[in-house]
């Protein structure tokens, strides 16, 4: 979805489409929700964090803003999907703890880092940012391009459109 797209489909008083700021609503999020110390908790958590094999996770500001306004939310899309079924999704980057390795090998194909925000919990798909702020999902069926912001990939995942795979060529 273009951003002209994006805009002619709000009609709420956020930056989100309707159906992404009724579920962010529902969730308890509000404008200006900005809970920095959780945000800074996690931060410490996946840094001090080592896997057996010697991977670490990488921090950066685009994940920790994604925290500090949605962490601790578990949203609920209301309604059908677009093309595809919606997604309940929890933002928890802890999700991500033992997959440092992952988000190290998808990140170095991406040219860029990744660092975990959270899952969608039906099919338990991590989902992460990179440095720019793109996010992705992860699953058991590949690697997805959810959108270029936290917005676009609200949107692409609450209202059930289907997002764009990942692949080598």
């Amino acid at each position: 979805m273009t951003t002209t797209d994006r805009a002619a489909a709000r009609t709420s008083t956020t930056r989100f489409p309707v159906t992404v700021d009724a579920a962010l609503r529902a969730s308890g999020w509000q404008p200006g929700r900005w809970d920095i110390k959780q945000a800074e908790q996690w931060a410490d958590i996946l840094r001090e964090h080592t896997t057996p094999a010697g991977h670490r996770h990488t921090v950066f500001p685009a994940a920790v803003e994604v925290w500090a306004e949605f962490g601790g939310l578990t949203l609920t899309p209301a309604g059908p999907g677009r093309q595809i079924a919606p997604e309940t999704l929890r933002f928890d980057p802890l999700c991500g703890l033992h997959l440092a390795r992952t988000l190290g090998d998808l990140g170095r194909a991406l040219d860029t880092e990744l660092c975990a925000l959270g899952e969608e919990t039906e099919t338990q798909a991590l989902l992460a940012i990179d440095t720019e702020g793109r996010v992705y999902a992860l699953d058991h069926s590949g690697d997805w391009y959810l959108g270029s912001d936290i917005d676009a990939a609200l949107d692409t995942l609450l209202s059930g459109a289907t997002p764009v795979r990942l692949t080598t060529a």
